[in-house]
């Protein structure tokens, strides 16, 4: 048996498909699958073929072209091929679902890929889409991954493929990050969840019950964020904000009483938290700066940015004893702290990381 794939595209009208077999038949081939692809350009016919030992990838492509296929690529295939594409397909998400970071290597077996490169920009010229070797693709972890294919040319089925895995890969990231416990070390429990729309109106009591100070922290220069910028923080594009909610047990309401943001600016990542004056210095917030650290460390950007008056030596201390910064920059009382992640995105975990949560 000499396993074959064979791409062509063939015009999209009656009976154009059965001259392509017949004369792929008329040389001993046997047609073990086919998908049909639709494209602008016609119906590009995928094949996998058995065929006689003695028939050249040539040969191959002299029957195609005599039954008025056109655009004919030709490769050997292995045995793991005469698995149909739905049960490969099915399998590569069985997997996801184990190993939602596996996310790359997923889509480069889903499309027989040469290489997938994470990119740290989703948006702009480059944005999602495809072209006859390229193929762009949203992280749901932020970014965006390229995939390349010297041949054959991608087709909108199999860009749907991909972003069909893609939005499974966002669903299982989300589902992981959904509702934790969290129990701080005074021994109070407090849910951690990623913040929904609805939220708005639970942010901005919150917001209303916070000092001028601790405002003037979280925003500087402004105090209270207007309801569009808590909006906008709430439902983000890319990044994520994670939600501290105390309460709702025995009929009571749940109450926010702590909001942390990562929002992307291109390879890095800026870090924003607030958290309600009665909760400050129990450990909440660097529980809630940690969790964005992993975020943003599996998200691949390159460092972290935290915008925070000098006076913040709360903030100041967890960042300096939990995560070294690489630099400090000031412009007036405004510090600008980094916080590289190369060696976070390599797997490594700091002891200091898994020590007590510290003052905010």
């Amino acid at each position: 048996m000499t396993l074959w794939r064979i791409r062509a595209t063939v015009a999209d009208r009656p009976g154009f498909l059965s001259v392509l077999t017949a004369s792929l038949a008329l040389r001993g081939v046997n047609i073990l699958t086919v998908q049909v692809h639709t494209t602008e350009a016609g119906a590009v016919d995928d094949f996998l073929v058995d065929a006689p030992a003695e028939l050249t990838a040539d040969d191959l492509v002299a029957a195609v072209e005599r039954g008025r296929g056109r655009n004919c690529w030709v490769a050997r295939s292995e045995a793991q091929g005469l698995a149909d594409q739905p049960t490969r397909a099915l399998g590569l998400a069985s997997r996801l679902v184990r190993d939602p970071d596996g996310l790359g290597e997923s889509l480069r077996s889903l499309l027989n890929a040469d290489s997938v490169t994470w990119r740290p920009v989703v948006s702009g010229p480059a944005g999602p889409g495809h072209g006859a070797g390229t193929m762009r693709l949203p992280d749901p972890y932020g970014g965006s991954f390229e995939v390349l294919r010297t041949a054959p040319s991608f087709t909108p089925a199999e860009y749907a493929r991909a972003q069909a895995l893609v939005d499974l890969a966002g669903a299982v990231a989300r589902q992981a990050a959904d509702r934790v416990t969290l129990v701080l070390p005074d021994g109070a429990e407090l849910t951690v969840r990623p913040a929904v729309p609805d939220d708005l109106p639970a942010v901005l009591s919150m917001q209303h019950r916070c000092t001028a100070r601790s405002l003037l922290r979280r925003y500087p220069g402004r105090g209270a964020a207007p309801p569009e910028r808590l909006r906008r923080l709430l439902s983000p594009a890319h990044g994520v904000t994670l939600l501290a909610l105390t309460g709702g047990g025995d009929g009571q309401p749940e109450r926010v009483v702590a909001m942390a943001n990562l929002a992307p600016e291109g390879v890095l990542a800026e870090l924003g938290l607030l958290v309600e004056d009665g909760w400050q210095r129990r450990g909440l917030g660097a529980a809630l700066l940690r969790r964005l650290v992993g975020y943003g460390a599996r998200a691949g950007y390159a460092a972290l940015l935290a915008h925070t008056p000098a006076d913040n030596v709360a903030v100041l201390r967890i960042l300096d004893r939990l995560y070294q910064p690489g630099t400090v920059d000031r412009d007036g009382e405004l510090l600008t702290v980094t916080v590289p992640l190369h060696e976070r995105r390599a797997g490594a975990s700091s002891a200091a990381e898994t020590s007590a949560a510290a003052e905010v």
